[in-house]
């Protein structure tokens, strides 16, 4: 099975540095297993990132190239292009996404 690179974008890791901050502020065990968690699920796409489904908010705007994984309650998006799956960012399920894509691609 082909195995593809992930690797995490300038804006990526700083998503998921501020949800583990802001977890630790109560308990800093769970905002380990937290990180673990998110970490673990985001390597997983380096044996098949075509399983995520297309962010819904983007592909209404027709942008179909960019997948999303779930670990609730976040979702952990990324953009394959055949070699590299590059996290784009880990967002909060519960925040209007729609919004927060497009003022990043907008920066990017």
């Amino acid at each position: 099975m082909k195995r593809h690179q992930v690797v995490w974008s300038e804006p990526a890791r700083p998503d998921v540095l501020r949800i583990v901050d802001y977890i630790a502020s109560d308990a800093s065990l769970n905002a380990e297993r937290i990180l673990d968690r998110l970490e673990a699920r985001a390597a997983t796409l380096d044996q098949c990132p075509d399983r995520g489904r297309v962010v819904p908010e983007l592909h209404v705007e027709g942008i179909t190239t960019i997948r999303e994984l779930i670990e609730g309650p976040w979702r952990i998006v990324y953009e394959s292009d055949g070699k590299t799956v590059t996290v784009i960012g880990v967002f909060d399920s519960r925040r209007h996404l729609q919004s927060i894509l497009m003022e990043r691609f907008l920066q990017m």
